[in-house]
C-alpha cells in the first residue's frame, strides 16, 4: 500500500472518520478516495485508516467545510460525507452525474455539487479549440448547445465550458477528462481604486450582470480586459 508517513507525524482527525488519518507516501497499489471517488492516479499523497480502509487525497482533506461559491450565491454551501436523501447519493448540479462520496451541499435548496466540480476553474484551455473558455453556470433563455468536443446535446441544468467569439461549448467532463479536487475559490477581493481604475470598474460592471446572454458577451469583455493586463505587466519589465 506504500508507507505511512512516520517520525512525529502522528496523523490528523477529519471530521468524516473516527479514527485518526495518517499521511501514505508513495502508494504502491491504486487507492481510492471515499470524498472525490478517484482512484490516485497522480500518486499524490493519501491520508487513509488501514484498519478501516478509508482514504482521502490531501486536496480531499483539506476541503473547507463552509464554501461561498458563485454558483450558488444565495447560501452557504457545506461539505457533507453523503445529503441526507433516501437514496443515499446525490445527482450533481454541476456535471448531472451521481455522486456517492463528499459533495457540497445547500440543504434549503437541494443543490448539490461534486468536490472536483467546486473546484472546476473558472477559465480553462482545451486542445480542439484555441481560445481560452469560460465557466458558465447557466443558459441565455431559449438557447441549446451541442458540446463541440463530444458532439452531443447538452443539458441546460447543468455547468458548461464557452467560448463567446466563437460560439464554442464544452461539457465540463469533456473539457477536464480526469477532473481532480484542485484550489476552491476564494472570496472576491475589492479593487484597488488606486491602481488601473478603468480596468477595476469595468470589471466591477461585468460581475454585476446578471442577463444570462448578457454574461456570456460580459466574459468575452473580461478575457481582453485580462489579456491587456498581462501585456501591460510584461511592458513593465
Amino acid at each position: 500500500m506504500g508507507r505511512l508517513n512516520g517520525g512525529t507525524n502522528e496523523g490528523k482527525q477529519h471530521f468524516s472518520h473516527q479514527h485518526v488519518l495518517k499521511q501514505i507516501v508513495n502508494p504502491t497499489e491504486t487507492l481510492t478516495c471515499n470524498a472525490c471517488e478517484k482512484p490516485n492516479n497522480s500518486n499524490k499523497p493519501f491520508y487513509g485508516c488501514n484498519t478501516c480502509q478509508y482514504f482521502l487525497h490531501e486536496n480531499c482533506f483539506n476541503a473547507p467545510r463552509i464554501l461561498n461559491h458563485s454558483s450558488h450565491p444565495s447560501h452557504p454551501l457545506t461539505l457533507h460525507q453523503i445529503p441526507s436523501y433516501a437514496s443515499g447519493s446525490y445527482i450533481c448540479n454541476a456535471c448531472g452525474s451521481v455522486g456517492n462520496g463528499f459533495c457540497f451541499n445547500c440543504a434549503d435548496c437541494e443543490f448539490d455539487i461534486h468536490l472536483q466540480c467546486a473546484s472546476c476553474p473558472s477559465s480553462i484551455l482545451v486542445d480542439k479549440h484555441t481560445h481560452q473558455l469560460e465557466l458558465q453556470y447557466s443558459y441565455p433563455e431559449d438557447s441549446e448547445y451541442v458540446c463541440d468536443i463530444c458532439s452531443v446535446m447538452m443539458n441546460k441544468d447543468n455547468w458548461f465550458y464557452y467560448c463567446g467569439g466563437c460560439d464554442f461549448a464544452s461539457h465540463l467532463n469533456c473539457a477536464i477528462i480526469s477532473p481532480e479536487v484542485g484550489v476552491f475559490p476564494k472570496q472576491q477581493q475589492r479593487p484597488n481604486p488606486s491602481r488601473n481604475s478603468h480596468a477595476n470598474a469595468a470589471v466591477e460592471m461585468i460581475n454585476s450582470v446578471n442577463d444570462d446572454h448578457d454574461r456570456l458577451i460580459a466574459a468575452q469583455i473580461r478575457a481582453q480586459i485580462e489579456a491587456r493586463g498581462r501585456r501591460a505587466a510584461l511592458d513593465l519589465f
